[in-house]
């Protein structure tokens, strides 16, 4: 993780796939980062593993960063997951009926 302590988003790579570390507070100044991080995922061409363990906060701008991320994959024929998330992210994606755009897996990665 950056040493920005409000909240980041940040790609891992890993030879078998692209994690995107997520932490913080993810609200609309994380918005070029979550750019990058997109951009870097599409020229990688690997499946895609969305750390969301350290998420404090997410506001719509995290929401939207979520589904574009999984919708891009999923077009471009990677596999998304998710693990990990805080169990308020969870209920918030459960709530606004796209939990299920993700794979889950409970295991940190």
């Amino acid at each position: 993780m950056a040493a920005d302590e409000s909240g980041g988003i940040a790609l891992r790579e890993r030879t078998d796939a692209s994690v995107v570390e997520v932490w913080g507070e993810i609200d609309v100044a994380m918005r070029s980062q979550a750019g990058a991080a997109l951009a870097t995922l599409l020229q990688r061409d690997l499946p895609v593993v969305v750390d969301m363990s350290g998420v404090t906060f997410m506001d719509s701008t995290g929401i939207a960063f979520l589904v574009q991320l999984a919708s891009i994959g999923r077009a471009e024929g990677l596999a998304v997951t998710m693990v990990d998330p805080p169990a308020a992210v969870a209920e918030v994606l459960d709530i606004i009926g796209i939990a299920e755009i993700f794979d889950r897996e409970p295991a940190a990665v």
